[in-house]
């Protein structure tokens, strides 16, 4: 990486409360006070251990290093190592092979819905909580810890979920910007002169003449409209489910429900958004759209490309926004924005009282040292853990107090380095007394959400900055000041909601039958089937390849037995609609 000179060093004055944090351990049931300041040798924790990380959010593998490895190293006297399917690819077998030895890992991060936390227990691959957890600052979320666990058989706390929120479940847990949306280059949308654009595929043409008109970035790479990767590819192929959320559907399985509960389809069905998404790409890469390294690439490698301009359409706001709109480049006037696409009707989780359960974290049953484990839990769950686990370059959590950020009499505020480190790319050098590298080679690899965006601390400040007063005072640019007076509104969330443009789906908890053997069977057959079909699809040579895979896949996945997994998950589906 580049190293950026300025900004590089902050006043010691900032830094020297913190710094005195980071030499020892604190209070290990969740103390959330910044201010206090332990020697080394107060850690409670003599040995120090390696703690393996079975972490199927994780989009790295690997030691977790950097300023949040020295944070955990410091306070809890041991060392991360991510263990993640998404990287090493065919994550099932890899969980399969794991499992089979009676041990997926010290700490565990996984789905805990469809029975899948019944089966842990059941296969004695994770750790009962309950008694370490009872005088633990976590046991504020009570309520969302024993609903999840209620659904296991056996008596215990196995499991945490993740997200929990103090909202209701029509609430939106979003911030500023919603989890899906098209987002392009505004700066070129500009200089067309704002086409309109009705539909998504309306955008096509729209991002082909912005291609022509900026066809290499500035690194002399080729520009695209898209580009993908397959780490995240389950069910179905990740990047075209995602369009289909910009339509108001999430899936279930292989099931795309509406947010409202109006609709549920088969996404191999001819008629299906999934089906139509399929069509949308494979226009966009006859176009030459699409980036022709998409299926060879990590989700590492496609942030990079953002970051340096080489793409023009984003899918989340925290992939394009977070990548390219840095100081730097708002300050030319150059960023994403929210398209303004006339038919969206964007899916938006609803908060969850009870936690998300398709999110989880547990105690490995082998791991040496449980209740210290149960301490990191507790710690990610406490103010200082979120603000910290959450820190990353994707409109989250500011980081560690003294550093990234400050409260003042008003409310919080980024310090300097702060700003450079969340909202200028992350490229800066963190000072020595945090560890080594960059911001953000040591943010957090684990990809774990313990609340909801929008969640208040106990100091009643929002836990992401992007929420602050102070942070949303800054957006003051020409390129974001272009948007709203386009668009006719303030933030993102603010034109979706006045529009009618956003579908809350409330935060709604369910618990589906456990899958049979054979269920579990056709499941992992036909997904996989239907993830190597779509890719082939998007990129078929011509329009009549295109519609004989379409059969070869409906062929296919039927054979294995897909109106079995079909059935079970539109049932659950609706039922999950109706609970």
């Amino acid at each position: 990486m580049r190293k950026k000179q300025r900004n590089r060093m902050i006043s010691f004055c900032l830094l020297a409360v913190f710094c005195l944090n980071l030499c020892g351990c604190s209070d290990m049931k969740g103390n959330s006070d910044y201010l206090t300041a332990l020697n080394a040798n107060d850690c409670p924790y003599e040995d120090f251990i390696v703690v393996d990380v079975f972490d199927f959010s994780a989009n790295y593998q690997g030691i977790q290093s950097g300023w949040f490895g020295e944070v955990v190293r410091k306070k809890f006297n041991m060392e991360l190592n991510i263990i993640s399917p998404n990287i090493t690819k065919g994550g099932d077998t890899l969980f399969e092979v794991r499992a089979a030895a009676g041990n997926l890992g010290d700490l565990i991060i996984c789905k805990g819905v469809n029975g899948q936390l019944q089966d842990l227990v059941n296969a004695e691959l994770i750790y009962n909580m309950e008694d370490e957890l009872q005088d633990k600052n976590i046991m504020r979320y009570r309520e969302a810890i024993e609903n999840l666990n209620s659904s296991v058989w056996q008596e215990g706390i196995y499991a945490i979920p993740s997200e929990v929120s103090s909202n209701g479940s029509d609430v939106s847990s979003e911030g500023v910007e919603p989890v899906y949306g098209p987002y392009i280059r505004w700066d070129l949308y500009q200089e067309l002169g704002y086409p309109e654009i009705d539909t998504l595929e309306d955008l096509l043409p729209v991002l082909k003449e912005m291609q022509e008109r900026y066809p290499v970035a500035e690194n002399g790479a080729k520009t695209y409209g898209f580009s993908f990767f397959k780490d995240w590819d389950d069910n179905m192929m990740n990047a075209v489910k995602q369009p289909c959320c910009m339509y108001g559907y999430d899936e279930y399985g292989v099931v795309l429900a509406k947010a409202d509960g109006s609709d549920y389809q088969s996404i191999i069905e001819d008629d299906s958004i999934y089906v139509r998404m399929l069509n949308f790409f494979y226009e966009a890469n006859q176009m030459g759209l699409i980036d022709p390294k998409s299926a060879n690439q990590s989700y590492d490698q496609c942030f990079d490309k953002y970051r340096e301009g080489q793409i023009l359409f984003s899918p989340w706001p925290w992939l394009g926004k977070s990548a390219f709109n840095t100081i730097s480049n708002v300050e030319k006037g150059k960023g994403f924005m929210l398209a303004p696409v006339k038919d969206l009707q964007i899916y938006s989780y609803g908060c969850y009282p009870y936690g998300n359960q398709d999110s989880i974290i547990a105690v490995g049953s082998q791991s040496a040292d449980p209740a210290r484990l149960v301490d990191f839990i507790d710690w990610l769950y406490s103010e200082e853990g979120i603000m910290m686990n959450g820190a990353n370059l994707s409109g989250a959590a500011a980081g560690p107090e003294g550093l990234t950020w400050e409260m003042r009499e008003d409310g919080p505020y980024l310090t300097d380095f702060g700003r450079e480190a969340l909202m200028n790319g992350g490229d800066i050098e963190v000072p020595e007394e945090y560890g080594d590298g960059t911001w953000e080679s040591g943010t957090s690899a684990l990809n774990y959400k313990a609340v909801v965006q929008c969640e208040k601390s106990e100091r009643g400040f929002h836990y992401y900055y992007e929420l602050w007063d102070s942070v949303r005072a800054l957006d003051t640019s020409s390129l974001i000041e272009d948007w709203r007076e386009k668009m006719n509104a303030d933030t993102t969330m603010g034109y979706l909601q006045k529009n009618d443009m956003l579908l809350v789906a409330p935060g709604m908890l369910y618990t589906a039958s456990v899958e049979t053997a054979e269920q579990t069977t056709i499941r992992h057959q036909c997904k996989r089937a239907i993830q190597d079909y779509s890719w082939e699809m998007v990129f078929a040579p011509d329009r009549q390849r295109f519609e004989e895979l379409l059969d070869e896949m409906q062929a296919t996945v039927k054979s294995y037995g897909y109106d079995v997994i079909l059935e079970y998950d539109m049932t659950h589906a609706k039922l999950k609609r109706q609970s």
